[in-house]
């Protein structure tokens, strides 16, 4: 017990590792607020007349599509229209018809829209005859909150593979590694206490990342638990790796970042790419396959079918585990 309170009382002098903790949770509170936030008024339509150049009928046209502000000249026309902040319309009398003004830095919807309101205000009094359906506005943030906060959830679980690579590290360059091989602890003791506080760490990141985005019934939340714990298990294992065969901080640091960018690209990779048969199953190889698969069911659906994901997890488990006891166990008779 002494020794897991020295592990966890240098968890708090690691800003990496903290950071590391706290970022997952700040980024699921960032993406709640941000699904709350009505993003329609970013398409619309914003139109600068001139006052007293429009009819009253022309500006209440106008208004049907967009926001119109008037202004006093066409200086302050042209300033407004040119303004970098905006992609406002420019809208003035041409005789019996209008004509539409824009900078040229606008995107192409709001200059092809620029290009056909002419034709349309022509043609307003056959349009106001023909019967119009107005759909639901879709929302735009649909479909990408939930790959926003499986990754998000990934990079959590992650902490434990960052705790016990930096805590390795650090003991081999203060010398505490050589102390470590002359104690009397078993192989797999020194190893589960090394797993403990990344895991622990680890799961309680993902578990508060989870609980500030989703709202999951008891059944999910259990088997949310389940594969939370299973995958930061491994990433606390892939720690372990990176902290033995690490001999400086800087190549600590390069390996874990190699590391976290693929467990963060295979899945998302291969989820939109939809990749199937054997590039799918070589994907598994990469244990957050299974983990971004099980978050994305989870969140999907009322009923998840995730028994393949925990199967795939605990084998990784398993592997990861005996192939480090093994590694550890050879080096420790060729030295």
């Amino acid at each position: 017990m002494r020794g897991l309170f020295y592990q966890l009382k240098s968890v708090w002098k690691d800003k990496f590792c903290m950071m590391s903790f706290f970022l997952p949770i700040v980024v699921a509170l960032a993406l709640k607020f941000i699904g709350g936030i009505d993003l329609s008024s970013v398409a619309e339509f914003h139109f600068g007349v001139l006052e007293s150049d429009l009819s009253d009928q022309t500006i209440g046209w106008l208004g049907r599509y967009g926001s119109v502000t008037a202004y006093k000249t066409q200086e302050e026309l042209t300033a407004a229209i040119n303004e970098p902040s905006t992609y406002m319309i420019g809208v003035t009398s041409d005789g019996g018809s209008i004509q539409t003004m824009v900078s040229g830095d606008e995107l192409d919807l709001f200059r092809q829209t620029a290009d056909t309101l002419p034709a349309l205000y022509e043609g307003r009094e056959r349009a106001a005859e023909i019967s119009v359906n107005i759909l639901e506005r879709p929302d735009m943030m649909a479909g990408f909150q939930n790959i926003f906060i499986a990754i998000t959830l990934i990079v959590a679980m992650f902490m434990g593979c960052t705790f016990n690579a930096m805590n390795m590290i650090a003991e081999k360059e203060n010398g505490i590694d050589l102390v470590n091989q002359v104690l009397p602890v078993t192989q797999s003791g020194y190893v589960i206490q090394k797993i403990f506080v990344g895991f622990t760490g680890g799961c309680l990141s993902a578990v508060l990342t989870a609980c500030c985005y989703f709202r999951l019934q008891w059944g999910s939340a259990i088997l949310m638990l389940v594969l939370i714990m299973l995958s930061a298990f491994i990433a606390a294992l892939i720690g372990l790796f990176i902290g033995k065969f690490s001999e400086s901080l800087m190549v600590g640091v390069v390996y874990i970042k190699i590391v976290m960018i693929i467990f963060m690209a295979v899945p998302l990779v291969s989820y939109l790419l939809a990749a199937g048969g054997l590039a799918s199953v070589l994907c598994y190889f990469v244990p957050s396959s299974a983990a971004f698969e099980g978050i994305m069911n989870l969140a999907a659906s009322g009923n998840p079918a995730i028994a393949k994901d925990l199967l795939i997890l605990m084998a990784h488990c398993v592997i990861w585990f005996l192939l480090y006891l093994s590694i550890s166990k050879w080096q420790k008779k060729h030295t």
